[in-house]
């Protein structure tokens, strides 16, 4: 099993996950044209795509999905929440409601759907596996809950927000409004939270972990390697970073 990303931040987020012939795609804020590119980087074309796994309705998270999904005719799963916003945009056949602690199969990947607090209609976040392997994904969340860790426990790998360090944010160039937003309880998870949400985790199966949804504005991708290296007891080089731009190669995941 093997996993990277298109991109992370606000400007645009996806992430593959694939084993044998399945192939998904959770999330897409990307155009038509910079999706074809940014999967042609990983060495995919669309039609590679078994599903794309929806994560809430935020425009870097939602806004490439319908013009993808139909182009190339790929089924979207999402809560009824956020796939309410792609009726219009999409044929009914496309859209699979999915619900908050019932997994479901897309081809050879098991897909466990978990609630998390954010600030959008119904959203989700999502642990895919293999039947031996877990990779666990959390990129929007303003808290982290007992469900949360649940659902994260025992993973073999970590896709995992640090969106911001407190004190960029207090002194950066966002209105307090939307500081207050992303700190909020439905906003993101700080350094400091992603890092305690893990310390609180197992650890033991870990074999990759990533900074993800790191802002560009309120944080630095050495900032975040080091909340978490220091959890885990890593080397901070350790930590892989999902870029905005650059994405993620390719990470193996093996049993």
């Amino acid at each position: 099993m093997r996993f990277a990303s298109l991109g992370s931040g606000s400007e645009g987020n996806g992430l593959l996950a694939e084993w044998q012939d399945t192939r998904v795609l959770l999330d897409c804020g990307f155009t038509l044209g910079e999706t074809v590119r940014r999967l042609a980087r990983l060495g995919l074309e669309p039609a590679d795509l078994s599903a794309i796994l929806a994560t809430h309705e935020h425009s870097d998270h939602l806004s490439g999905v319908a013009p993808l999904a139909r182009r190339y005719g790929i089924p979207v799963y999402g809560s009824f929440g956020t796939l309410a916003l792609l009726r219009d945009e999409l044929d009914a056949a496309l859209l699979q409601p999915v619900s908050d602690a019932r997994p479901f199969s897309v081809g050879a990947l098991t897909v466990e759907p978990f609630s998390v607090p954010h600030d959008a209609r119904e959203p989700l976040q999502y642990v895919l596996g293999n039947g031996s392997l877990r990779l666990g994904v959390l990129t929007d969340t303003g808290c982290a809950t007992p469900h949360i860790e649940g659902m994260l426990r025992t993973c073999d790998a970590l896709f995992l927000e640090t969106n911001y360090d407190p004190q960029m944010l207090a002194q950066g160039p966002y209105p307090p409004h939307l500081k207050a937003r992303v700190r909020g309880r439905f906003g993101h998870l700080s350094n400091g939270e992603a890092a305690d949400l893990l310390s609180r985790l197992d650890h033991a199966r870990l074999q990759w972990v990533v900074a993800a949804h790191v802002s560009r504005k309120n944080n630095t991708p050495e900032l975040a390697q080091r909340a978490l290296a220091a959890v885990l007891g890593w080397d901070p080089a350790a930590v892989a970073v999902a870029d905005q731009h650059e994405g993620l190669d390719w990470h193996l995941l093996q049993s």
